[in-house]
């Protein structure tokens, strides 16, 4: 006999209980409903599982920390040991919590130079003092990586001392690459304005000596022994006028006249001089890019781009070695421009040098690029080589980076701005034109000894010249004139107004006038301008005699 099937009051009784347990369940009170033991065992497992979940919760967010957190517990005696440690401690480190707690402290991971500063970090932790302080982790492999540490002290009142230290890491690594990048930029920015200002005064002074022996030399018999003097002071004036050219190439301040050109075919011409210039025990190779895009550049300066990059890695490798030279089309993209301060992303033209040499430290390559830095002995080098690199670089609108080790060698990458337009055409050298003549000239050169000296250079060969030590005496000499100005030889930085500012004001009532410009920099503003665009006279201090006469009479005679 089938048992009999509940009625409809008993069914609804039994609800009633299930929801009155479920209800007391809920609300802490278990054991009134099915006793002490199960309810504690109910409440047990279900602890264990909130733990569960609490746990796989951190466990997912410590995994998603790219950077880390830790914590440590302080023991009596002060001494830190580390509790748990998640999120990228292995990344940044290169090292697993385990290596941590065998060495014992976490300062063994700190930078020698840095932990003098970890320690009295450390101490202010101690005392109860937040803290948050930039220091450098030394890896395994020697890497170093810039850190940023966040620490939160727990302070135990009942025992009256710091318990536990709660942090937070954050690799700041690519940050601090940038700013010492910005800060180095603007470091070089500096001393190329002092560079180039006293190159420009320093060309001055040199133009005085080298003309001024040129004329007493002229004045001599060829038998004179004090001619040979004089040569002596000419040659020691060019070694000079060499120095301040490099200062002014460093500066951004030297005449630039740029074409259209490809690396390819530049190291081509060169690689005959690059194989004496380097000597047989070290091995040249040179891998050209396929299809390599063209460059706009002097290429006068370019070449000396290359010969100092390779002097350089030369003089890396007293024992011999290999020097590998490279070009190729690059693309630098956003990602790379974000960390290497002035950059603009877009494709270039990579030029690389790299030698099999002893290497530099960090300390040599954040100075490597400033004018007389040289790790070399007395008597074997300027240290204005790799400056003359970065400014002519620079000037050509790129960028120049380092990349060294101590014991394996260095690799100098040049990035130039990748141009779709032809190559130019070689210039043809124009037959020297006759150096004298008798047109009239307006001088307007501020310094009293160079203009006495160009003014009686000028007139000794035939030149009629109006000289002005100022721009606006110069243009009420030409208002009295009663003749014509042939010329306006001016210099282009001088007080009240610029050379093409005075240019343009003496148009207006002279516009048959043509204007040589002469200076020892021209800023990126006047080259911009065209004042030292190919084919057109400019007159570069230091300049001498021969030099002075044959640029006047090639601008007089200039179309235009």
């Amino acid at each position: 006999m089938s048992p009999r099937p509940p009625s409809r009051r008993e069914l609804e009784e039994r609800l009633r209980r299930a929801e009155a347990a479920l209800g007391a369940i809920r609300a802490g009170r278990a054991d009134a409903v099915i006793g002490p033991e199960s309810a504690l065992v109910i409440r047990a497992k279900a602890a264990e599982q909130a733990l569960r979940e609490s746990e796989e919760r951190y466990r997912l967010i410590s995994q998603m920390i790219s950077d880390y957190v830790y914590a440590f517990q302080v023991e009596r005696d002060q001494t830190l040991v580390p509790e748990w440690i998640a999120g990228g401690f292995e990344r940044i480190t290169a090292s697993t919590p385990e290596d941590l707690q065998q060495r014992g402290s976490w300062t063994s991971l700190v930078h020698p130079d840095d932990r003098p500063a970890a320690l009295e970090r450390t101490r202010r932790l101690l005392a109860g003092q937040d803290d948050v302080s930039e220091f450098r982790i030394v890896r395994p492999d020697g890497g170093v990586r810039w850190v940023r540490d966040h620490g939160h002290p727990v302070w135990d009142d009942a025992q009256r001392r710091v318990v536990r230290i709660y942090g937070a890491v954050q690799d700041i690594t690519e940050r601090r690459s940038v700013e010492e990048q910005l800060l180095q930029a603007q470091k070089m920015e500096s001393i190329g304005r002092l560079a180039g200002g006293v190159a420009h005064d320093f060309n001055n002074l040199l133009t005085v000596i080298l003309s001024t022996t040129d004329l007493v030399r002229e004045t001599l018999p060829a038998n004179d022994p004090r001619a040979h003097d004089l040569q002596e002071i000419r040659k020691a004036a060019e070694s000079a006028a060499a120095l301040t050219r490099k200062l002014l190439a460093f500066s951004r301040r030297q005449v630039f006249q740029p074409r259209v050109l490809n690396l390819n075919l530049l190291l081509e011409d060169l690689e005959t001089m690059l194989k004496r210039l380097i000597g047989e025990d070290i091995r040249l190779v040179i891998t050209r890019g396929e299809q390599l895009g063209n460059v706009r550049a002097d290429p006068a300066q370019l070449e000396q781009v290359i010969l100092n990059l390779v002097v350089n890695s030369r003089d890396a490798m007293p024992k011999g070695g290999t020097l590998t030279i490279e070009t190729a089309n690059v693309l630098l993209d956003e990602t790379y421009a974000a960390r290497h301060v002035g950059v603009t992303p877009g494709h270039y033209v990579l030029l690389a040098v790299t030698d099999t040499g002893i290497g530099m430290d960090e300390a040599t390559r954040r100075r490597v690029f400033e004018p007389f830095f040289t790790t070399k002995g007395p008597g074997r080098g300027t240290g204005l080589g790799l400056s003359t690199v970065y400014g002519i670089v620079k000037q050509s609108g790129g960028s120049v980076w380092v990349y060294s080790e101590l014991g394996v060698g260095t690799t100098f990458k040049v990035y130039l701005p990748l141009v779709t337009e032809a190559l130019s055409e070689a210039r043809k050298a124009a037959a020297p034109a006759p150096a004298r003549g008798t047109e009239t000239i307006l001088l307007v050169e501020d310094e009293p000894s160079l203009r006495r000296l160009v003014k009686r250079t000028l007139e000794a060969s035939g030149y009629q010249v109006l000289a002005a030590d100022t721009p606006r005496y110069a243009l009420q000499l030409a208002q009295q004139h009663a003749g014509p100005i042939h010329l306006l030889l001016t210099d282009i930085v001088m007080p009240e107004m610029r050379g093409p500012e005075l240019a343009a004001a003496l148009a207006q009532s002279r516009p048959e006038t043509k204007t040589l410009y002469m200076s020892g920099y021209t800023e990126n503003a006047a080259v911009q301008q065209g004042l030292s665009a190919p084919g057109k006279p400019f007159l570069n201090k230091p300049f001498d005699i021969s030099t002075l006469t044959q640029t006047v009479r090639e601008a007089l005679d200039a179309a235009g």
